[in-house]
């Protein structure tokens, strides 16, 4: 409380004192946990390009090979979910002649994605699209399939990690380090990579395809906080 010159109370309420938050000792590290394991799913992505001077006969020289393909595919015993479009696009095409852009054709691109849990029809896949049709074959993947359920397992490991790192980083310079992390966090780049590079040989007898085993891999970022001895 606190009088006035004219001697009226004036109240004076004191502001709180401002808390200063300190950053704790801390050790940042990351963490990598990888697995191994064997392809079970092939995904073959392949599809038919066609060209005319009208949109029209492209359109439909490219959906009568894509109709081919599909027919070869159901005869050969694959499921129709197993085939979806991945893409479908219209391209008009021009040249340039001395310096002026003229109209050429125009090209229809249509793109399968033929999803399959044997990979070892994955070869054939390829062989009977192009024996019916197709004339681009623009990538064959092979994955887990219990992909997720790996990648939780990598991610207990990228987790244990980066408690070793932290500590190993505590040992040498003899401070004491805090049980769990007070801040991880996934690095979302999660991969799945040949351990072996597959091949992809086409010749006129059969394609062979060799996916060998894959890479599963996670990372996560971690702070442990520590204190000194």
């Amino acid at each position: 409380m606190i009088l006035g010159e004219s001697g009226e109370i004036l109240m004076y309420y004191p502001l709180p004192y401002k808390t200063v938050k300190t950053r704790p000792n801390v050790i940042k590290v990351s963490g990598e946990g990888k697995i191994s394991v064997e392809p079970e799913i092939a995904v073959v992505r392949l599809g038919v390009s066609t060209e005319s001077l009208t949109l029209a006969q492209a359109q439909e020289e490219n959906a009568r090979a894509i109709s081919n393909i599909k027919k070869a595919f159901t005869k050969a015993g694959i499921p129709e979910n197993a085939i979806k479009t991945d893409d479908y696009s219209i391209y008009p095409q021009h040249d340039y002649v001395e310096g002026q852009q003229v109209f050429r054709n125009y090209r229809v691109d249509h793109m399968l994605l033929v999803k399959v849990i044997e990979i070892n029809q994955a070869g054939p896949i390829v062989d009977i699209a192009v024996r019916n049709g197709a004339n681009i074959v623009s990538g064959v993947t092979f994955e887990a399939a219990q992909n997720d359920q790996f990648y939780r397992k990598a991610l207990s490991f990228a987790v244990l990690d980066a408690r070793r790192k932290a500590e190993t980083i505590a040992e040498t310079l003899n401070v004491q380090l805090s049980k769990v992390p007070f801040s991880i966090a996934e690095i979302n780049d999660r991969e799945v990579i040949p351990y072996q590079k597959k091949t992809f040989a086409m010749n006129e007898a059969s394609t062979s395809l060799h996916p060998g085993t894959l890479e599963i891999i996670s990372r996560v970022q971690a702070e442990f906080s520590y204190v000194s001895m």
